[in-house]
């Protein structure tokens, strides 16, 4: 605008010198041709005039439209040079599959709470034994409501100490080959167990372990599935806190 403001006024300074060259005082004869194509070329000299003012702004504008793009490509650029890298996230490699699959461990003698006694037992966990048997004493059968059940006494808190005595429901019977060759025919009850903070069912069978190190044994059926036996500790999941511990004495 400042400089179409300045075109416009150099051209009135022209027109305006060219008006004050000749002597005031001086009678102008009047041509009406000459003057008409003077006024005519005067017109001409306007328009040129601001034509070539326009074309001068569109330049400048042209420039500063290009110098603006400029300035956007440079903030863009900026603004990509101060985000952050990105860091590829790798996925770690799938660790192997343990070779217990979920099992616990055992060691060759652990403490084992019998929910149904209400006492924890010295027990012998025997891989070598196919089933589970627990120490028992009096063992009597008799029927309930048309099932068989049997009463028994067990030495809760040791041999030394009296017998409690219990009942419960017989699962089945089972035949347990012996060192003589002779089978012991055994009635089995359901009993729930606790290894630390591990929980288990199994079935035991009832028969006189008196002779024996440990009141109550767990045999492969018990492990199956469930643990793995490392023969070379003892006690891994400690003792359980309340009840009493039995062992047997020989």
């Amino acid at each position: 605008m400042f400089k179409q403001i300045i075109c416009i006024a150099a051209i009135a300074t022209a027109i305006t010198g060219c008006a004050t060259t000749k002597d005031a005082n001086a009678p102008v004869p009047v041509d009406a041709t000459a003057l008409e194509a003077s006024l005519n070329q005067q017109q001409v000299n306007i328009v040129n005039a601001i034509d070539a003012c326009k074309s001068q702004q569109a330049a400048s504008m042209t420039t500063l439209s290009e110098q603006l793009a400029q300035l956007d490509a440079k903030v863009s650029t900026l603004k990509q040079q101060e985000k952050p890298a990105v860091v590829p996230v790798v996925a770690p490699a799938q660790c192997p599959p343990s070779p217990l699959q979920g099992k616990f461990i055992l060691g060759a003698v652990e403490d084992v709470f019998v929910d149904e006694l209400k006492a924890s037992f010295n027990t012998r966990i025997d891989t070598g034994a196919e089933s589970s048997s627990l120490d028992a004493h009096n063992i009597i059968l008799f029927e309930r409501d048309g099932n068989q059940w049997v009463r028994f006494d067990v030495f809760t808190s040791g041999a030394k100490q009296p017998a409690q005595t219990f009942e419960s429901k017989v699962e089945r019977f089972v035949r347990i080959k012996e060192a003589d060759d002779k089978t012991d025919r055994r009635p089995v009850i359901h009993a729930h167990l606790e290894i630390g903070k591990y929980k288990a069912e199994t079935d035991l069978n009832l028969t006189d372990r008196s002779h024996l190190e440990f009141p109550l044994l767990l045999g492969r059926k018990f492990m199956q599935d469930i643990a793995v036996v490392d023969v070379g500790q003892t006690f891994i999941h400690g003792k359980k806190k309340g009840g009493s511990t039995s062992s047997a004495s020989k």
